[in-house]
């Protein structure tokens, strides 16, 4: 089989089931997997796929959305980056939202022993994490849990944000830029986040560049919104610059 005719039935395999991956793929044509991730590659390039870790999913699918597993094991030496940046982020004392996303996770595993924080969460891994640690005063928000973020959504997510004012917001995001804002692809998360940032005198965005110019269907703010911007190298000075003339503050770590 030549390539076109490969990347024509891999582009078949992913509208049929939503996505595609590179393992499977490679042994359905027995061939490399690097052949595969050429032909992924082209494919993004033509516009007719979108490369996500792993594999691919149709262009335009802004539904999409990995599970956990996924989230920890991408970019994992940039997230970590980030996450040490971000501890010089606490507030010194006083009331810290964490919001549900993998980078926020393990900033909150990174906390030092000395923190000592009122901490409010929806994120069960990020509570689960926190739980034992000595100086952490732990508020662990309720709704219904999303099975892929182990989130809490809904009303009682909603009512207890609209209750509260921290002082510093962690927030994620699946996608940003100054163009589309802030977006999540599922319509409940997107409604929590929504809230702590109202709930916050400061919102500290941690995402990494890969994110950038990504859009998906829940939008949850302007890029306006967040004061800091927490990212690594692969964001370009240039495209930091046009996010800092918009008033946030970029850190590239």
């Amino acid at each position: 089989m030549y390539a076109p005719e490969r990347q024509q039935e891999i582009l078949r395999l992913a509208r049929d089931g939503g996505r595609v991956d590179v393992v499977s793929l490679a042994e359905e044509f027995q061939v490399t997997a690097e052949t595969i991730r050429r032909d992924l590659k082209a494919l993004d390039r033509a516009g007719l796929l979108r490369r996500v870790h792993g594999g691919a999913i149709p262009a335009g699918r802004l539904d999409f959305e990995p599970d956990l597993a996924e989230r920890e094991s991408t970019a994992a030496d940039e997230k970590d980056r980030i996450a040490k940046a971000a501890l010089a982020e606490l507030p010194t004392e006083g009331t810290l939202i964490l919001d549900a996303g993998s980078t926020v996770a393990r900033m909150a595993a990174a906390l030092p022993p000395e923190t000592s924080l009122t901490v409010v969460t929806h994120s069960l891994p990020t509570a689960a994490r926190l739980a034992d640690h000595p100086g952490i005063q732990l508020h662990l928000v309720g709704g219904r849990v999303r099975h892929r973020t182990r989130a809490a959504v809904d009303a009682w997510a909603l009512r207890a944000y609209g209750e509260i004012r921290a002082d510093v917001l962690m927030v994620a995001a699946n996608g940003f830029s100054a163009e589309y804002g802030l977006t999540t692809p599922d319509l409940a998360e997107a409604a929590v986040k929504r809230a702590a940032v109202a709930a916050a005198r400061r919102v500290v965005l941690l995402a990494d560049s890969s994110k950038h110019g990504q859009e998906h269907f829940a939008r949850f703010g302007d890029l306006s919104d967040v004061d800091l911007l927490i990212t690594d190298s692969g964001l370009s000075p240039d495209d930091a610059d046009a996010i800092e003339r918009d008033g946030t503050e970029v850190v590239r770590a």
